[in-house]
């Protein structure tokens, strides 16, 4: 009697031994992404095509293998069901597509983003590099310079020239 009452307290709640089935939804995803690619070709539409007609074909002319008589009820069932398992399939599929669109379309716009403002960066870099280059005495300018000095000096240690012309 205490075994039993060891198993069994009443003061605390039973454990459910529930069979759970854990499903990966991206297993899922992906398994419903091929199944509705393959709906769409034209290898599947051939298939079905060819069944379809051997179907009929054998429900009108084999007096013996007439399984689903004149209106096809069962060929009608058939394609509900296919429907019905096809739309959704296709749906997910389409989902999981515009989950992808949209992170690379935030990629793309955050990448856009980055060079936008890389851009003016550099822009804002190059105005300032040509203020600057500007201010800088150029190669040509202080050659010009040091030419006029050399022609002063060469003045200074021979005198005027004839004529009285001085060079600035």
């Amino acid at each position: 009697m205490p075994e039993l009452l060891t198993r069994r307290r009443l003061d605390q709640p039973r454990s459910h031994r529930r069979v759970t089935i854990s499903v990966d939804p991206d297993t899922v995803g992906r398994i419903s992404e091929r199944l509705a690619r393959f709906l769409g070709t034209g290898k599947y539409l051939f298939w079905q095509t060819l069944v379809v007609i051997v179907w009929i074909v054998l429900n009108l002319t084999a007096a013996r293998l007439r399984w689903d008589p004149y209106p096809f009820i069962l060929l009608n069932l058939a394609f509900s069901t296919q429907a019905a398992y096809a739309a959704p399939l296709i749906l997910l599929a389409q989902n999981r597509q515009d989950d992808r669109d949209r992170v690379a379309l935030e990629e793309d716009r955050a990448r856009a983003a980055q060079t936008k403002a890389d851009t003016e960066y550099l822009a804002r870099e190059l105005a300032a590099l040509r203020l600057a280059i500007g201010e800088v005495a150029t190669r040509d300018y202080l050659r010009g310079e040091l030419d006029k000095l050399r022609e002063d000096l060469d003045v200074a240690r021979r005198g005027p020239k004839p004529g009285g012309a001085t060079s600035p």
